[in-house]
């Protein structure tokens, strides 16, 4: 497909770095030059299929079966807790989308921490989110041959697994828009599922459902009260939920790759607010009216099956196994995206191997091969190695997403400032009340910190994920450092 010749390039190559030495980059439009057409990434994606990418990306497997263990700790009050870690996520997507609008990139946050910040901040969060995204991947491959086990017992769940990577490796090696028409499809199924729930639930809620009496708020003062397990339970809920928003910053990356760049993220981060607000906090405050909160079978088998079994529809177990199935397999494939769109990026501005960032027929091949067998050998860690090695994983993974959520904040800080003197009219999309809510948003996610080191579960992914950012901001550092030595 043939570049508009008016939007910005989408891979930086030549992205501007840092001076030799230096933590702010020398920026010159100028020195901001584009992969040449037979050799970069495409503009594949149409604006429908950003659309749905963006709509899909809040309707993950979190929302669906990891919300059920965030009810059994906080009660009725899970509502809150969605509701305050829905602002917090609002608040970094204002943030990257004003950043993606003014330059967009596939390597969106990584590519905006080099800018702002240095190349040792985009070399440690863009490799911190690939480790992220391809265990991700390993995970989901994982949770989704689980089901179809279910429907076929004596089946190898790993086979399964290898068939669904092989699936997707496919479809993102063929072109980004085959990736783009998979994502549309699954994103429709899952707003159709989630709407659908949410229809359901209101009318049963109101009393207007056949074969079922309002239930007034007697699941939301009952039991315990709004607060059952107290102040403890609450946290646990919003750490819970905090974790379960993961996923929206891939549309920034897909971005890169769509017809109108600029005009794609400015269109999903304003609708972020209603999608937030909807598709998380309304089906929390449906579930926990409907449902007891201590009903064992919210997190037995998940806080959706439980609220539609109560509304009379009988086959709610196999619907909802079929919703999740789609939402893993949605998630592998976008994560197989993004980390390979991730790779692409930090190849361009030289950080990392050269042979992961060629580019052939307008997709980085090397990089999506290499980040899908990363992924499946996660899986086979989980079969090998399952109380020592994968669990490991697991924790070095737990708190990456807030690391990358601080690299934004503080890349948004810098650099709207510097757009502001330089090139105000690039501002298509402007974080609110800044710098104050930015500052707010930094601030939060330090009390997160804090509440992840008060509760023994979340206390070792934030240590494990602490040691890989350590260990990546110090090759970073190494990297720049000998970069500069070269070059002065």
């Amino acid at each position: 497909m043939s570049r508009n010749p008016a939007s910005p390039p989408t891979e930086e190559p030549t992205e501007p770095r840092a001076a030799a030495g230096s933590g702010s980059p020398v920026e010159s439009p100028a020195t901001v030059t584009a992969a040449p057409a037979d050799g970069g990434l495409t503009h594949g994606l149409k604006q429908r299929h950003l659309s749905m990418i963006a709509l899909g990306g809040v309707i993950g497997a979190g929302l669906f079966v990891g919300s059920g263990a965030g009810i059994a700790a906080a009660g009725p009050s899970i509502v809150i807790a969605y509701a305050v870690s829905g602002l917090l996520v609002m608040l970094v997507m204002r943030m990257l989308g004003e950043m993606s609008a003014a330059n967009p990139a596939s390597g969106s946050f990584s590519v905006h921490a080099e800018r702002a910040i240095g190349p040792w901040a985009g070399f440690t969060v863009g490799w911190a989110f690939w480790v992220l995204l391809c265990v991700a991947v390993g995970l989901e491959g994982i949770g989704a041959a689980k089901i179809v086990t279910g429907w076929l017992p004596g089946t190898p769940e790993w086979a399964w697994v290898a068939l669904f990577m092989v699936v997707f490796l496919g479809t993102n090696l063929a072109s980004v828009k085959k990736f783009g028409e998979f994502e549309f499809w699954f994103a429709t199924l899952k707003v159709v599922a989630i709407t659908l729930f949410l229809g359901l639930g209101v009318l049963a809620v109101l009393g207007l459902l056949p074969g079922t009496d309002a239930p007034g708020t007697s699941n939301l003062t009952g039991a315990g009260g709004f607060l059952p397990n107290g102040a403890e339970g609450l946290v646990i809920g919003l750490l819970a939920s905090v974790f379960a928003y993961g996923g929206l910053e891939t549309v920034t990356i897909a971005a890169a790759e769509s017809e109108d760049p600029v005009q794609g993220v400015a269109k999903a981060v304003r609708t972020a607010m209603w999608r937030i607000a909807l598709f998380y906090v309304g089906s929390m405050a449906v579930v926990v009216t409907l449902v007891p909160w201590s009903d064992p079978q919210i997190v037995e088998v998940g806080p959706f099956y439980a609220a539609l079994k109560h509304v009379g529809i009988g086959s709610a177990a196999q619907i909802m196994n079929v919703v999740v199935l789609v939402a893993l397999l949605s998630a592998m494939n976008a994560n197989i995206y993004g980390s390979s769109r991730m790779v692409c990026s930090l190849v361009a501005r030289g950080q990392g191997p050269r042979r992961l960032g060629r580019i052939s027929s307008g997709v980085p091949r090397a990089a999506v091969l290499v980040s899908s067998v990363f992924g499946f050998l996660c899986v086979l860690l989980s079969y090998w190695r399952p109380d020592d090695v994968f669990p490991w994983l697991l924790n070095m993974i737990g708190a990456v997403i807030l690391v990358v959520w601080v690299f934004i904040a503080v890349s948004q800080l810098i650099l709207r400032g510097r757009t502001q003197r330089e090139a105000p009219e690039k501002l298509a999309v402007r974080m609110w009340c800044f710098p104050v809510l930015t500052l707010v948003a930094l601030l939060a996610m330090g009390g997160i910190f804090v509440l992840m080191l008060g509760q023994p579960d979340t206390r070792d992914q934030l240590v494990a994920s602490g040691a890989l950012t350590a260990v990546l901001i110090v090759a970073g550092v190494v990297r720049q450092r000998r970069a500069a030595a070269v070059t002065g």
